[in-house]
């Protein structure tokens, strides 16, 4: 676990810093992950500075932060009665929620994985479907595959094979052993979500 401070300098200026690495013995229970973030909170005796712990939504993360509640409001040092102690990582929600978009055209992004994954299995496809790219006077030269858990990798991904889009049906008709060629319907969906 990585526990990273925030926090206002005399300046009035907005500060980061990772102040500890904790190796958490499985499993990892909400009581661990407290028992981490109070040692930690000790070691650098900040334990009475703490405003908000922003955490992801996992079930262990809210058990943690029920503990980490009780520990504050017991020793008198929860701010506005609690009410802004637990903040939810927007980084997570938000990547929740372009995973829960990008099901909606699930079959067209494993189409152009396949696509990419495909022709950058094997020199001669990347050959072949270079002279095509040349016919078609284009002059984007890369595709890229995806990180399938970074979902902006997603978008970068059908940003690039989205230039090749006149390419790929062309490069089908030469090469039988590639099926993952998306249809002129799915382009037009790639284009919304691109």
């Amino acid at each position: 676990m990585v526990i990273t401070a925030h926090f206002v300098d005399l300046d009035w200026k907005l500060q980061k810093r990772v102040i500890n690495f904790v190796q958490l013995p499985s499993p990892r229970t909400g009581a661990n992950i407290a028992d981490g973030i109070l040692t930690c909170l000790r070691e650098w005796e900040i334990e009475d500075k703490v405003f908000t712990v922003s955490v992801d939504n996992a079930s262990a993360n809210d058990s943690c932060i029920g503990i980490l509640k009780d520990n504050f409001e017991s020793n008198g040092r929860l701010v506005c009665g609690g009410r802004l102690f637990h903040v939810r990582c927007c980084a997570h929600i938000l990547n929740i929620m372009v995973q829960h978009g990008l099901q909606q055209v699930k079959g067209i992004i494993e189409k152009v994985h396949n696509t990419v994954d495909y022709l950058n299995s094997s020199d001669a496809h990347l050959k072949r479907f270079g002279e095509f790219v040349s016919q078609y006077n284009i002059t984007h030269r890369k595709l890229v595959l995806e990180c399938k858990t970074r979902w902006n990798s997603t978008y970068d991904m059908l940003d690039s094979a989205i230039k090749f889009r006149l390419v790929f049906p062309r490069y089908a008709l030469h090469d039988r052993n590639y099926t993952s060629c998306p249809s002129d319907a799915e382009w037009g969906k790639s284009f919304k979500v691109a």
